[in-house]
Formats: structure tokens, sequence, C-alpha cells
């Protein structure tokens, strides 16, 4: 029987996503990396926790910008803007409508400030449960980042309960980080899913870590490089695709193009429109 695999945009079986919390003075630093060496990253901000003045201590945790470096910072910056609640708090300990209200109102205020749709959240200290989840869906979140690593490359099964691969500062990421560039993916294709604070590289005197992944993961032609919500639309357009009973034609009723793996052969398919096999 001929074997059907899902593929990244122009036929890549890898992608690399990564997402940073908090809208931390090191973020300056941190983004101008990752545009120079062309990564993307969701940044999870808390429209309640801007500072009140200007930073320039590196050495402290949670130097968060002002509301106005963090709009010229991000806005139009090519990185995704996602929710962390209001306020930053532990979401299962408050009641479902205040939980609720902290993930609305974060997703409205950065949507009026970034003229952005807010549909991803990372949790605040990565906890929750299954009324923060509940919220989430109310909220019109489809993806919410723990903090647990998988320290794999697994397509997400459970989107509000996301795994990444790793963070950072995990011991596995060297060992992580080659075996993402020199395997081949098989049946599914591989997602590398970072994160972390910027602050912690300052913190922890360890810019190297992100500088020598950096230098590794870029610039390579077998991988795709992508915000958490391109990726999240992607798998979710690719679910769409409708195959007739004989696996001979495909429909597209997505907007965007999809690639897929089938019988050894490598197809697109164009959004809108049906394509025979």
């Amino acid at each position: 029987m001929a074997n059907l695999y899902m593929r990244f945009p122009g036929g890549k079986a890898k992608c690399l996503t990564l997402s940073y919390d908090d809208g931390v003075i090191n973020d300056r630093r941190f983004t101008a990396l990752l545009k120079e060496k062309g990564l993307k990253c969701t940044l999870n901000l808390n429209s309640g926790c801007y500072a009140e003045q200007e930073f320039d201590d590196f050495t402290s945790t949670h130097r968060r910008l002002t509301k106005e470096a963090a709009i010229g910072l991000y806005k139009d910056s090519g990185f995704e803007i996602a929710a962390h609640a209001v306020t930053h708090p532990f979401l299962e300990q408050l009641t479902p409508a205040e939980c609720t209200r902290e993930i609305l109102e974060d997703r409205l205020n950065h949507e009026k400030d970034y003229g952005v749709t807010v549909r991803g959240f990372a949790y605040p200290y990565g906890t929750f449960n299954d009324s923060v989840i509940a919220s989430l869906k109310a909220c019109g979140i489809v993806y919410a980042r723990t903090v647990w690593s998988s320290h794999n490359f697994d397509i997400p099964k459970d989107w509000l309960v996301l795994r990444p691969t790793c963070h950072h500062e995990d011991e596995k990421l060297p060992e992580l980080t080659d075996r993402f560039i020199s395997g081949t993916p098989g049946s599914s294709p591989w997602l590398f899913y970072l994160w972390g604070h910027s602050y912690e590289f300052d913190f922890h005197n360890n810019w190297e870590i992100i500088e020598n992944f950096a230098d590794k993961v870029s610039g390579r032609e077998d991988i795709w490089y992508a915000t958490n919500i391109e990726v999240y639309d992607y798998v979710d357009a690719y679910k769409r695709l409708i195959f007739d009973a004989g696996m001979t034609r495909v429909y597209n009723p997505s907007a965007m193009t999809l690639w897929f793996e089938y019988d050894r052969g490598m197809y697109s398919i164009e959004g809108g429109t049906s394509m025979e096999m």
C-alpha cells in the first residue's frame, strides 16, 4: 500500500519554531539575532506587566520593556504576538470568570496595540487545569504552550497542551540539535520547538547557547522557519485535505498551498483547488 506523508512548504520535512516569554529588555538583542539568522519566533506578552520606565540593567531578571518600547520592537517585526495572560497569574488558582478575563483582555489588548489577530498562548508558570483549557477555548485560543520538554520532534496532538522540544538551557539541547540537523524524518515530519526567556542569557551569562544554536540551524534549505501560529495553521489546513476513496484525487478547501508525499511522489496543491494524483 502506498504511504501518505505530510510535508511542510516546499516539500520540506523539518520545521523550526521558537517561543519566548514576558517581553523583556533582553529581547532587543535576542530578536536582532533571530532576524540576522532568518529565524522566526513567537513572543508571549503580558499586557498588564509593561514597565513604567526604561531599564538598562541586563543582569537582573524580568526587566520588562515599556509598552511604547515593546510596540516599537515587536510591531510589524515578522514575529508572532501571543497572549500570556494580563498579569501573569497562576491561572488554575483563579475563578473561571477571572481566568477567562485574564486571557480575553490580554488578547484584546495585544490585538489593539499590535494590529494583529492573537490566537496563541503560553501558560504563565506553565500551570493549568481543565478549567483553564475551557477558558482558552472560549476565548478563541487555538494553541497553548506548556513548559514540559518532550525531547522529540513530534507534531503536537493536543495543541492546547503543547509540549516544546526543550528549553534552551536543557542539557540535551546540543544532542537534539545535532540529531535534528543530521537526521532524516520518516513518515511524520519533524518540528523542533525551542522555548525560554531572553533575560536568562544575560542573567546566566550564556548568550553563546542561542548564538551557537542559531548558527547551526539557520540557512538550511531543508528546514521551514515558522512562528507557532504558522505551524498550527499549516497542520490544521493539511488535516482538512479531502482525498477520494481511491487516492487518485485530492481537494484542498483551505486558502494555503499544501505539500504532501504519496507513493514516493511529492505533490503540492494550491488552496481552493482539486488535483489528480
